[in-house]
């Protein structure tokens, strides 16, 4: 049986999903089947409260699309595979709960989009660089890179990125705002499950979290009107959580709240 491409555990409330094609852990259609299905397993368990990537190795998150596959693909097949792959981060960038991109080394072209697509990232310490250097292909960010990008760091800066095709160390990655947060090296995976812990049950709400999320994620794209109408919507559903009861009776009596993601 062959070896699979994407791994996927859940562990207290976390599903860990591992891109597993070292030593890039650059994709192909199979790939993003694989991880399209962990997408949907992770979204559909309950049990489920956040969702983290990683890529297998230390030496690469992803390094982006197969090469080679594309340039053996033919012109529709191409579109079909560029159109799935979208497809798939939107259904990622959608779900319902926190996702955060663990960049444990190099997420350039497509790595980085995938990585665009979560919610937060986290990089390694002086574990590699990021960027979008399709251009120095003859081709264009594919993956949401000419969409995603703008909305990080502005239109300015993104298309200056993507047209100089230039990588940018972790640190300077972090000053312009594509990656939250740079982790010291030693111990990094273990600090970023501590540091995805914090958002499951009993410690936060997740279900609040993930309506944040989502009034976010609908409301940069479209009017404030209409924005501010899915808030309402979604603040009704908080209004009539088990958890908004726990989280005021815990303020009231001055205690820790105990959440239970409903």
């Amino acid at each position: 049986m062959a070896n699979k491409l994407v791994n996927y555990s859940t562990d207290r409330g976390l599903a860990i999903i591992e891109l597993n094609n070292p030593p890039a852990n650059s994709y192909g259609l199979d790939l993003l089947r694989e991880l399209d299905d962990a997408i949907i397993q992770a979204r559909l368990d309950e049990d489920v409260h956040v969702l983290v990537l990683r890529g297998a190795g230390d030496r690469f998150f992803c390094a982006g699309a197969d090469i080679k596959m594309l340039n053996e693909s033919s012109p529709a097949g191409r579109y079909n595979f560029a159109l799935f792959g979208n497809e798939t981060l939107q259904r990622l960038e959608r779900t319902p709960k926190l996702v955060i991109a663990a960049l444990n080394g190099h997420a350039t072209g497509g790595g980085l989009e995938i990585a665009m697509a979560c919610d937060i990232r986290l990089a390694r310490k002086g574990g590699g660089r990021v960027g979008v250097p399709e251009v120095n292909l003859g081709a264009i960010p594919g993956m949401g890179g000419t969409q995603r990008l703008p909305r990080l760091i502005g239109r300015g800066r993104a298309i200056e990125l993507m047209t100089t095709g230039r990588l940018l160390e972790f640190e300077e990655a972090h000053a312009l705002g594509i990656v939250n947060q740079v982790l010291e090296s030693d111990g990094f995976w273990e600090k970023v499950l501590e540091y995805a812990r914090q958002f499951v049950v009993p410690n936060r709400a997740s279900a609040a979290v993930g309506w944040i999320k989502r009034a976010v994620t609908s409301g940069l794209d479209a009017s404030l009107d209409v924005g501010l109408a899915v808030e309402r919507e979604l603040l009704q559903q908080a209004f009539t959580s088990e958890d908004l009861k726990e989280g005021t009776s815990a303020f009231l009596e001055k205690r820790k709240a105990v959440y239970k993601g409903r």
